[in-house]
C-alpha cells in the first residue's frame, strides 16, 4: 500500500470523507481475490495523483458499521466522495481505464 493511501476506520473515516481533495474509498477484505486485483489499481492511481486524490482503504470485517452506512452489499466497492457526498460508485473489479472512467477521474 502507497504512504498516501489511508486506513480508514471509525475512529478517522468522518474526516477522510471531509477531505478538501476528492477521495477514493476501497471497500474490502484480505479474503477477497478481486479487492487484491483492484488494490495495485487504487495505489497507481494514489501516486499518480498525489495531493489532488486521497485513496482510502476499509476493510468491511474490521468496519461492518461504515460498510452498512454506505450500503456496501458486494466488495470490492469503490466510492469516490467530494466534499463529503458520494458522487460515483462502482462495484467489481475493473481494469484501470474503465474503473477511472466510471469514477469520473
Amino acid at each position: 500500500m502507497a504512504e498516501y493511501v489511508i486506513a480508514a476506520d471509525q475512529t478517522n473515516f468522518s474526516e477522510v470523507i471531509q477531505s478538501e481533495t476528492p477521495v477514493l474509498v476501497d471497500f474490502w477484505a484480505s479474503w477477497c481475490m478481486p479487492c487484491r486485483m483492484v488494490s495495485p489499481i487504487l495505489d497507481e492511481i494514489a501516486t499518480e495523483r498525489q495531493g489532488a486524490l486521497t485513496v482510502a482503504k476499509v476493510n468491511v470485517d474490521e468496519n461492518p458499521a461504515i460498510a452498512s452506512q454506505y450500503g456496501v452489499m458486494s466488495i470490492p466497492t469503490i466510492v469516490r466522495f467530494q466534499s463529503g457526498q458520494e458522487v460515483s460508485r462502482v462495484v467489481g473489479a475493473l481494469p484501470k481505464a474503465e474503473l477511472t472512467r466510471k469514477l469520473g477521474l
